[in-house]
């Protein structure tokens, strides 16, 4: 049991504080199925932002958006080098940008913009960015495509298993087992509980042939006398 708490107690570190950046929601989408985004994009700026551009990596072949009031949502596509295969169809182009325009983020306000997308399939744990544009009604733009340390990051995603529950994870998309973590341990202290009580058992069995051949000993030495 102490060596199980041991292994969570590092998981209940809290999270740094979260910066005023665009992002993506929840942030770790399992691969290969159709998930629900939401495009967080808050202002940090005196002025209006007016349109925000999002441009999509590779492999998302299906996107729909809800509607926001205020807001005109627009897709681009672009155009597959080779036709690809998804849900049994086949598709020449994928999603390029989605574009939202005609409404307006007030300085100190935010607007989620809902996305239901097709995931495409990859590594458990692979990171998918998609770099931003946002533009404020003074013509400034803020371009959203750097690293994560950087200070104008891209918002990203992580795959997680085809089977495993979408998650936000406050500290950047990563994908974690903190339940295999905990399994593995218990099963470690269950394995030297019993070995233990095997190893004991084996020592009473031993004992018990021991002592019973010490009274056949006395019994023999009696009847000689």
């Amino acid at each position: 049991m102490k060596r199980l708490m041991l292994s969570i107690a590092p998981a209940l570190v809290l999270a740094p504080t979260a910066q005023a950046h665009v992002s993506l929601h929840p942030n770790v989408i399992p691969a290969a199925q159709f998930a629900a985004l939401v495009v967080r994009v808050p202002n940090e700026r005196p002025d209006a932002t007016t349109e925000v551009r999002v441009r999509f990596p590779p492999g998302f072949i299906f996107v729909s958006y809800a509607p926001v009031p205020g807001w005109t949502a627009k897709i681009v596509h672009r155009k597959l080098a080779k036709p690809v295969t998804a849900f049994g169809e086949s598709h020449d182009q994928e999603v390029g940008d989605v574009i939202w325009s005609g409404g307006e983020i007030a300085s100190g306000q935010f607007v989620d913009f809902p996305l239901s997308v097709s995931v495409p399939n990859g590594r458990v744990g692979a990171k998918l960015t998609f770099k931003t544009l946002q533009t404020y009604s003074s013509g400034e733009v803020v371009r959203w495509i750097g690293a994560p340390s950087s200070e104008a990051p891209a918002p990203q995603i992580a795959l997680a298993g085809r089977n495993a529950p979408a998650q936000d994870v406050p500290a950047g998309p990563r994908v974690t087992a903190p339940t295999s973590t905990v399994a593995a341990s218990s099963g470690d202290d269950d394995d030297d509980d019993s070995s233990t009580e095997t190893l004991a058992v084996a020592l009473g069995a031993v004992g018990c042939v021991a002592g019973l051949a010490a009274l056949g000993v006395v019994l023999i030495r009696g009847r000689r006398t």
